[in-house]
């Protein structure tokens, strides 16, 4: 091929990508008062520059995880976010890149790509090359403002393929990665049954959708019409609701071949307390503790003759790493996950936070910044 030939596809690839206009500053959901007392408030903050390995992206939607108030709250225990200089921590995203940085050779303008809770990890230890990259040493976690511009490592950032729109595709980047690790590393066949305690909410929610696409029959612990509505739409095989029934616990069982479940999967952190209970006498039953509790929150264990005699794990699952998340990806191209989540702009954002902080959210919320 000539110079003059390969010349000229560049420049015509040069010409047919898009352009955008960059603001100096957009709109975020800022975190003031930080602790028990904090509320969110919607400023103007800063667009920032990417640097030469970096991609800046113009996030079209964004979900609210509880993880997001939780270090608003300062309750986890871990050091304030404001000790890092984070004003707002949220971390799953879908949007376009509308600028690369002088180095980045991978990424074009205009293509789609998302962001997720590890901002990077270092690629090369024993823990990324060993299927652990959520638990990398050297990871930098997302702390980024919940803005309408954000910056993502280009060797790092998630590519979503089409197909997937923005609403499905943000919530994947750190809800549903995290219940697909959790489900993948749990080892369950299909027709086993899969609990789900606090699985109306915006990470359960997820884990039911994706265990349904797996062959696996969920059973929903919650409350509320809506959820349980919400629930059976996407797959569950049966709905408890704890504050109707006088027993959750031996309904699961009951329901689950009167021996209980084959995996256990705790997505919010009050259900600890139960979570064994619900696997009844299931030999080689998987609790998986995934919501994080407060600092001063619950444990989770039982007698050792019960592991012993009936196989019982429990194992923890953070969040979802890359491969992962691309395997959520691909659930929901093929019509598996949708994403039909309670929809805000930006500017509703607090309102948004307090409904979840009241524990009155159902399903996913998400901001859509183009309302």
């Amino acid at each position: 091929m000539s110079y003059l030939f390969r010349s000229l596809i560049v420049e015509k690839e040069e010409k047919s990508l898009p352009t955008f206009d960059i603001p100096t500053e957009c709109k975020a959901g800022v975190v003031v008062n930080e602790g028990p007392q904090f509320h969110v408030e919607v400023q103007m903050v800063p667009v920032p520059e990417p640097g030469p390995d970096e991609l800046l992206i113009r996030l079209n939607v964004t979900g609210i995880c509880y993880s997001d108030l939780h270090f608003a709250m300062a309750d986890l225990g871990t050091p304030p976010m404001s000790t890092f200089g984070v004003r707002s921590p949220g971390h799953e995203g879908a949007g376009v890149v509308v600028k690369v940085g002088s180095n980045v050779t991978n990424w074009k303008i205009g293509e789609r790509a998302g962001m997720k809770p590890r901002w990077s990890v270092c690629g090369d230890c024993e823990l990324c090359l060993d299927d652990k990259e959520p638990y990398c040493r050297k990871a930098v976690l997302c702390g980024l403002h919940r803005a309408g511009y954000v910056t993502s490592p280009a060797h790092y950032t998630q590519r979503i393929p089409d197909g997937v729109d923005d609403y499905t595709a943000a919530p994947i980047m750190c809800s549903t990665g995290t219940m697909c690790r959790a489900l993948r590393q749990a080892g369950l066949k299909v027709n086993n049954w899969a609990v789900f305690p606090g699985g109306g909410g915006g990470v359960g929610i997820q884990g039911v959708q994706l265990a349904a696409a797996m062959g696996l029959r969920p059973i929903v612990i919650d409350t509320g019409l809506e959820r349980q509505k919400l629930a059976l739409a996407k797959g569950a095989a049966a709905f408890i609701d704890f504050k109707a029934s006088p027993d959750p616990v031996s309904d699961v069982i009951a329901i689950a071949d009167g021996i209980g479940a084959h995996g256990v999967f705790v997505t919010a952190g009050a259900s600890y307390p139960d979570s064994i209970s619900y696997a009844g006498t299931r030999v080689g039953a998987v609790v998986t503790c995934i919501g994080l509790p407060r600092k001063d929150g619950a444990t989770v264990g039982t007698d050792p003759k019960q592991y012993i005699t009936q196989g019982l794990t429990i194992r923890g699952s953070v969040v979802g790493g890359r491969s992962d998340i691309a395997m959520a990806l691909q659930y929901a191209a093929a019509g598996k996950i949708v994403g039909d989540h309670t929809i805000y702009s930006i500017d509703q954002l607090p309102e948004a936070v307090e409904k979840i902080r009241r524990g009155e959210a159902v399903g996913r919320g998400v901001v859509d910044f183009n309302l």
